[in-house]
């Protein structure tokens, strides 16, 4: 009887470790229906985007792209591109999880936060609990972010011409999702260089008019000094 319900414990311990994550996850996804919608998406196709997508920034940029009648192939291409940095979350937390059939189908969970989340919190917990605990997390993460989506394609214009603030703050949910989660990472000095890097890149592409290409190659130039540079911890001396 304890086996069977260990799953289902370690599943709720997940939903309740992710829950803070839905202070980032609501606004954000209402804002993408909100956008979606004014791009001339209904809210099926919102929905559906957000369910099988479900990529953050790329699900705005996917709809801006299709809204301006850009070619399916940079769409895709740029989606793609964005998304390359899965290609590293992977790795890392395969190490931290048991063997399963079903890990293709549950890495359509895996986003930015879930990652952050779980690399922190699995290494904590014991092995039979970690897979259990990742569905819990991921599939409450994805569930908000679908509902979210299909609250601001319906209501979202409604609340926005109610409370205009509303209207002003949602375009910024994202980037002050992705700064609540790189402001910790400054006090390390290898990330902080990294990270200056980062930002630099993408302010000159941006001022330079390559702007379509400033996220990726930013990220990039990023990853690449974050290996290159080398710290140094300080020695004490006696």
């Amino acid at each position: 009887m304890s086996q069977r319900a260990s799953p289902f414990r370690s599943a709720l311990k997940g939903v309740r470790e992710a829950i803070p994550l839905l202070g980032g996850y609501i606004p954000v996804s209402l804002s993408f229906g909100v956008v979606a919608t004014q791009a001339g998406f209904s809210m099926w196709e919102a929905a559906a985007i957000s369910t099988l997508i479900y990529a953050g920034a790329s699900q705005f940029l996917f709809v801006g792209m299709v809204a301006v009648g850009s070619p399916l192939w940079l769409v895709v291409a740029m989606t793609l591109l964005i998304n390359v940095r899965h290609v590293v979350y992977g790795p890392n937390l395969a190490a931290l999880l048991p063997r399963s059939r079903h890990w293709p189908w549950l890495m359509h969970g895996l986003t930015d936060q879930v990652f952050a989340l779980a690399l922190t919190r699995l290494p904590l917990l014991p092995a039979p609990e970690r897979f259990g605990w990742f569905v819990g997390a991921s599939l409450l993460a994805w569930g908000v972010w679908i509902i979210g989506t299909v609250v601001g394609a319906t209501a979202g214009e409604t609340l926005t011409a109610r409370w205009p603030l509303l209207g002003e703050i949602m375009p910024f949910a994202l980037p002050a999702l992705f700064l609540t989660m790189v402001a910790p990472r400054f006090t390390d000095k290898r990330w902080a260089v990294a990270l200056s890097c980062t930002i630099f890149s993408a302010l000159f592409l941006t001022l330079y008019g390559w702007s379509n290409v400033a996220i990726p190659l930013a990220a990039a130039a990023g990853a690449i000094c974050f290996y290159m540079v080398k710290c140094q911890p300080k020695r004490q001396t006696l």
